[in-house]
């Protein structure tokens, strides 16, 4: 029923739970505040009208969606309830479209739009409110939308109207952040029902996936997703909507549906406006609606009476070091699988199958983590350095970024020279306001100069969208896009007035004489294009091809020193050169995986990745000698070796004595040098200073003090020469050393009149000797100053063991008896005395009789 007006459709609300709540709401207006309610309630479709009523005709209420879908969705639903085309009372803006006009009194936008419009415009003039749906997704754009509202109302809009609004925010902590009031609306719009659908023995979410070492979504387990579809479609009645986690697993599920008796349609970020539109528009067929986590929140899926929920979510993950990041499958938060299972519930009584046991629900965790502590923080610094608070300083996070992941995302800023000293430049600026990344933004103005705005802009919007490209060929794919995809066209033009206006302005003047040079190179060539704009927004993603046995592989070393490999069959395989522009660091995986990706010659790639190349001397250690090397180099990628023939002796004494002490180089020792050692360890243990340690740290430590002369031979070009015995008197103490041989002597004299040596591997001395030469030994003897017992290993005369001592007397007196009666039979031509203290000692048998 068409409401003709937002002050009728007010008056006369729809049968929603947020209806009869409206009331709590404008109690609390003006102001800020959080409304906390449930899926399906209403909150997006009669909140913002309500708050537009308050603020009258001058003043606009913008509303935050986190996907541009939502926004559409959300605008579609009220214009429809007002009898109006969108545009008009309400209307939209996204990346790339914007349906509005001046008698736009709500505006939906995604939070990326408004933290733009706040860069541009602080006050806001003509909004009197700013609504910030779905904040418990926590995406970085939505964190700092709220942050810098916040800051907007505290400073210059004390008027702005500030309302954050979720079926899951943790209330009450969200309301302390923003300084306002929590409006609870409780109830659900029509009840549902849980029912459980554990998934077999061998059909387990995650698993390992073919033998590279990579985990992901198992197709087993998403077979059992799509049999739990047929179930619901057995058992209910009306649409069943399936969420599993991306883009691959929306077409396995769907290709399992295929005949079941449904309509099945797919719904995700990679389709068009168009086709989007199209699922939420409903239909006159049963459908099974295969989704990633798009259709979470903020939208109704029209006809859906059942959700089968697969359980599991994509998170980002980041590699700050290397500038990598991708998406990982994990099992959804509680928060998540709420959400989910109130999509069954929207327009009737419902049904919400989890693919997964009740035990696995209790154990899930609560929320989701939030992206500012997961996800690459380029845009993100760059955003705060611009609003005057660098690194997100004084502003109001619900969680701060960590510091490690800004100290990377200000490196990548200033390398892109958007920032110095973190502040922005004026570059950084304009990077700021353009609606691509900041490596892409910069891509776009410095190529443009290069290659022409409009090819420029083409490359720039092909790369910025997550498109599937088969094989990970890019020149495939704009191809492709550039003949099928509107959106695109529409982004390419955007850009392109962009860059033609910055161009106007000087903006993009930098100085890349090497580029300019270059510029002949690319003009005639579509992939030369890609490569220009690629390589200038990833420079350290161009890579060189791995060989084996002298052949290309598919596999690829980065400039930035990580490994990453081509699809099986992508014609891109056996190219030299490739420079990458998206990439996938997959779970589990040594490689990450490239997903698209251009060739071009080494010539421009270091044309392109100017920067990263540098020209250092190294030392390695080349068949047993020191060898100078100076290595030219584009990242981790060796581009020539030339070897040197003086060598600097600082960097070879500095590259000795690292890797003697890493153990890298290991040391060879002398049977001498070996014993020395062990006599000193011994020493050292039992009576401590002056006697030094010489453990490998502590030789590490005082590598020069023992060695220094063999190491100056060895930097000098010689071979490295076994560890002497002698070299260690550089070490001893003084005059100490003068009595080693008599406190850890190398030989002690046994009963017989011969000498034994003493073993201190152990670190403790041990003598070992036949039985029958130790007869007569009555007290043992002791070494270091008599602090430590001889240990008197006896041995029968096969010299095995037959008693271990370090209180000869008691052996005799004890244990001796037992081991005579078992001896004196299997060796009788040796003597086995009754009184072995009192027996002469010996080393002979019998002779044989």
């Amino acid at each position: 029923m068409s409401r003709g007006s937002l002050e009728e459709l007010i008056s006369n609300p729809p049968d929603l739970p947020v209806a009869h709540r409206l009331s709590a709401v404008r109690d609390a207006l003006p102001g800020v505040l959080v409304v906390q309610a449930p899926p399906g309630t209403g909150k997006t479709t009669l909140i913002p009208p309500l708050v537009a009523t308050q603020l009258g005709k001058s003043s606009r209420v913008v509303v935050t969606q986190p996907r541009r879908v939502a926004a559409r969705a959300a605008a579609r639903r009220i214009a429809s309830l007002l009898g109006e085309p969108i545009g008009h009372t309400v209307g939209f803006s996204v990346r790339g479209e914007s349906r509005v006009s001046a008698q736009t009194r709500i505006e939906m936008v995604t939070p990326g739009v408004l933290v733009r419009r706040l860069q541009r415009d602080p006050e806001l003039v003509g909004v009197g409110a700013v609504i910030l749906d779905e904040v418990h997704e926590r995406h970085i754009d939505s964190d700092l939308a709220m942050a810098l509202c916040v800051q907007v109302r505290e400073t210059i809009r004390e008027d702005l109207i500030l309302i954050a609004m979720s079926a899951t925010v943790e209330a009450q902590r969200t309301a302390a952040l923003l300084g306002g009031t929590v409006v609870d609306i409780p109830g659900a719009i029509h009840p549902i029902e849980l029912r459980y659908a554990e998934p077999p023995r061998g059909s387990e979410p995650l698993g390992a996936l073919g033998t590279n070492g990579a985990t992901g979504v198992r197709r087993e387990f998403v077979a059992h997703v799509a049999a739990t579809a047929r179930r619901a479609l057995s058992e209910t009645n009306g649409d069943v909507l399936v969420f599993v986690p991306g883009v691959r697993e929306v077409d396995d599920a769907a290709a399992h549906l295929v005949g079941c008796g449904a309509e099945v349609m797919k719904l995700h970020g990679s389709l068009s406006a168009k086709e989007q539109d199209a699922v939420l528009s409903g239909g006159k067929l049963r459908r099974v609606i295969v989704s990633t986590a798009i259709a979470e929140s903020s939208l109704t899926v029209p006809g859906v009476r059942a959700v089968v929920d697969a359980g599991l979510s994509r998170e980002p993950r980041m590699d700050y070091s290397k500038g990598v990041g991708g998406l990982v499958t994990v099992l959804e938060a509680r928060a998540a699988g709420v959400q989910r299972a109130g999509r069954a519930g929207r327009e009737g009584p419902g049904v919400a199958y989890r693919c997964m046991s009740e035990n696995t629900w209790a154990r899930l965790a609560e929320h989701a983590e939030p992206e500012i502590r997961t996800a690459d923080l380029v845009s993100f610094c760059l955003e705060v350095a611009c609003w005057g608070a660098p690194r997100g300083t004084g502003l109001a996070l619900i969680d701060p970024a960590p510091p490690s992941a800004l100290d990377a995302a200000e490196a990548t800023l200033t390398s892109l020279g958007a920032l110095d000293s973190g502040r922005p430049t004026p570059l950084g600026v304009e990077l700021a306001r353009l609606p691509v990344s900041p490596r892409v933004g910069r891509a776009l103005l410095v190529a443009a100069g290069a290659i022409g705005p409009r090819r420029a802009a083409e490359v720039c919007a092909l790369i910025e969208d997550d498109i599937r490209i088969p094989g990970a060929d890019l020149a495939h794919g704009w191809r492709t896009v550039a003949a099928q995809s509107t959106t695109w066209k529409h982004q390419a033009d955007r850009l392109e007035k962009i860059a033609r206006q910055v161009a106007l302005q000087g903006t993009n003047s930098i100085d890349i004489p090497s580029l300019n040079r270059g510029a002949n190179h690319t003009t005639g060539s579509a992939d030369d294009a890609l490569a220009v704009v690629v390589g200038l927004a990833y420079p350290e993603r161009i890579a060189r091809v791995r060989t084996l046995n002298g052949q290309p592989t598919n596999r690829y070393l980065l400039a930035n020193g990580i490994g990453a490999t081509l699809p099986t069959g992508s014609p891109l395989v056996g190219e030299v050169w490739l420079a990458i522009a998206q990439l996938d660091r997959g779970q589990g995986r040594s490689d990450a995986v490239i997903r698209a990706a251009v060739p071009l010659d080494r010539d421009f790639a270091e044309v392109l990745a100017a920067s990263l190349i540098e020209q250092n001397t190294h030392i390695r250690l080349h068949h047993g000698r020191l060898q100078g090397l100076t290595v030219r180099s584009l990242g981790a990628i060796e581009l020539s070796v030339r070897e040197e023939a003086k060598i600097d002796l600082d960097m070879a004494r500095e590259f000795v004595t690292a890797r003697i002490s890493s153990g890298e180089l290991p040391l060879t020792w002398t049977e001498g040098a070996v014993s020395m050692r062990e006599r000193l360890a011994f020493l050292h243990m039992a009576m401590g200073d002056p006697w030094p340690d010489v453990s490998d740290e502590a030789l590490a430590a005082r590598l020069e003090e023992w060695a220094g002369p063999e190491l100056n031979q060895f930097i000098r070009g010689k071979k490295l020469q076994a560890i002497r015995a002698e070299q260690f008197d550089r070490i001893l103490p003084w005059p100490q050393a003068a009595r080693i041989g008599e406190l850890a002597p190398e030989r002690i004299q046994v009963p017989t009149g011969s000498t034994s040596r003493v073993d201190y591997s152990s670190g403790r001395p041990i003598v070992r000797l036949r039985l029958q030469e130790a007869f007569g030994w009555r007290v043992t003897p002791r070494i270091a100053d008599g602090r430590v017992p001889i240990t008197l290993e006896l041995l029968s005369p096969a010299q095995r063991p037959l008693a271990v001592t370090d209180d000869v007397e008691s052996f005799w007196r004890g244990a001796y008896v037992q081991v005579r009666a078992e001896m004196r039979g299997r060796y009788p031509r040796h003597p086995w005395p009754e009184d072995p203290l009192t027996a002469e000692p010996t080393r002979r048998a019998k002779p044989r009789t």
